[in-house]
């Protein structure tokens, strides 16, 4: 047998392992993704994940242009993952600012952020006036709820009418977030916040272990940094290592 058939042959057999290895870290990919806080509860599986050599391509429809990134930008944080290809739709149920606008904003910030309860706190909005009912485990949780409605863009009032329940350290059980989820959450947290230079910034997770570094304006901006993480739910810890110029 010479050299060449011989190559040939080895060309033949690699090949079905090469495309078995291709196809296992394409599932993994997916399965990674779809399995992400992210995708299960924010986006509440209304996108799909189609990965091909790690080529990922979303579709899909979503309600506005922030859960758009969102999807994108969770799967990008996936080990494997080469290029994402976006095809998601965006098409609103509401129109921006409206009563209904508002309380879905409010109901998914409060999905990712961390000390507070969204499936324990019930939102209804009239003419921009909030009214917040439900319980929480504690005084703080409920005026923190308050303060993360406020925070929401046309929200005129709150109207805090949520009971606070007592009990005792250790309860209550969190779900384990997955750390792309977190990255990808901590990123938009930093973006969303005009006291940030979210592009000077570069986050990392690992179970759950936030690092943050790059570049900060001030030691106020890099303090702010870093409380933007830890109130991002699933952060168990962040170690902040921007350097400030100031």
């Amino acid at each position: 047998m010479n050299i060449k058939n011989l190559s040939a042959i080895l060309a033949l057999v690699a090949c079905p392992i090469a495309l078995l290895a291709s196809s296992s870290s394409d599932s993994k990919i997916e399965d990674a993704a779809t399995a992400s806080y992210n995708y299960r509860v924010v986006l509440a599986g209304h996108v799909t994940v189609k990965s091909d050599d790690g080529v990922v391509t979303l579709t899909g429809t979503v309600q506005d242009d922030h859960d758009r990134r969102l999807a994108a930008d969770t799967v990008e944080n996936l080990p494997g993952v080469v290029n994402v290809d976006n095809r998601i739709t965006v098409e609103p149920t509401y129109a921006e600012h409206s009563d209904e606008w508002m309380a879905v904003k409010i109901r998914s910030r409060l999905l990712v952020k961390s000390n507070v309860s969204a499936a324990d706190t019930k939102v209804a909005v009239n003419d921009g006036n909030v009214i917040l009912t439900g319980t929480a485990d504690n005084a703080a949780q409920k005026e923190l709820t308050g303060a993360y409605a406020r925070d929401i863009d046309g929200v005129r009032s709150v109207r805090n009418d949520i009971v606070v329940q007592d009990k005792s350290p250790g309860e209550t059980v969190g779900e384990t977030i997955d750390d792309a989820s977190i990255t990808t959450q901590v990123k938009f947290a930093l973006l969303s916040h005009k006291g940030t230079s979210v592009f000077k910034t570069k986050v990392v997770t690992d179970t759950g272990i936030v690092t943050i570094t790059g570049v900060a304006g001030s030691g106020a901006e890099k303090d702010l940094a870093t409380k933007l993480a830890e109130d991002t739910r699933g952060v168990k810890s962040v170690v902040n290592d921007m350097t400030v110029t100031d």
